[in-house]
């Protein structure tokens, strides 16, 4: 396992929660995870995989906040969004910073 396909698991991780401050950042570790994935060894491929899961159910969960802030619901939902997408990014770099695969990589939950 080379150090810079950890490193770069790492910082898709990053890239994603720094998404918070720079808004495109999550698409540029999106890129990166599809570019990545299939190239390196199976535990990190997890990693891509549960990245990208994470992107795309995030992004249809704010669709459907997005959606709901008509009936003032959505507020609450970006609130849980912002929670859930924050505990899915630190579980995954803490298990690819541990040399570990992602527990449950098609869970839509943590």
């Amino acid at each position: 396992m080379a150090s810079s396909e950890v490193t770069q698991a790492k910082v898709i991780y990053v890239l994603y929660l720094a998404g918070f401050v720079v808004g495109i950042t999550p698409v540029i570790g999106l890129v990166m995870a599809y570019l990545a994935r299939g190239e390196g060894a199976a535990w990190l491929d997890s990693h891509y995989t549960f990245a990208i899961r994470t992107f795309w159910i995030g992004f249809l969960y704010g669709l459907i906040a997005t959606l709901l802030t008509v009936v003032l619901i959505g507020f609450l939902l970006y609130v849980a969004l912002a929670l859930w997408f924050i505990i899915r990014c630190v579980k995954g770099f803490r298990a690819v910073d541990q040399g570990r695969p992602v527990a449950n990589v098609e869970t839509w939950m943590v």
